[in-house]
């Protein structure tokens, strides 16, 4: 699944996620960040299509629940419907 930039999961999403990057993925550095409309930490941005991850491009960070998520896409070439979703709610015009 091709991700869209959007914000949705890491503001709405219950998820696992590694609180300092520098201690790196590891049992006591977990925490559970509990959505609700309330950004993850790592969540860097200020605009639908524009957010960007601060640990996406650390080592350990394909063993993550962030990782795994998907949808129920056909291919890892297809873009995530939940971001088309909230983009074009965002900028009905395009």
């Amino acid at each position: 699944m091709i991700c869209l930039k959007c914000g949705y999961c890491c503001m709405n999403m219950v998820v696992v996620i590694v609180d300092n990057p520098e201690k790196g993925l590891r049992e006591d550095n977990l925490k559970v960040h509990e959505g609700l409309g309330k950004p993850c930490q790592h969540l860097k941005g200020n605009e639908p299509g524009c957010y960007s991850c601060a640990i996406h491009n650390r080592p350990w960070y394909k063993h993550t629940p962030c990782f795994a998520h998907g949808q129920i896409e056909q291919s890892v070439d297809d873009v995530c419907r939940m971001g088309e979703y909230i983009l074009q709610k965002h900028n009905p015009d395009k």
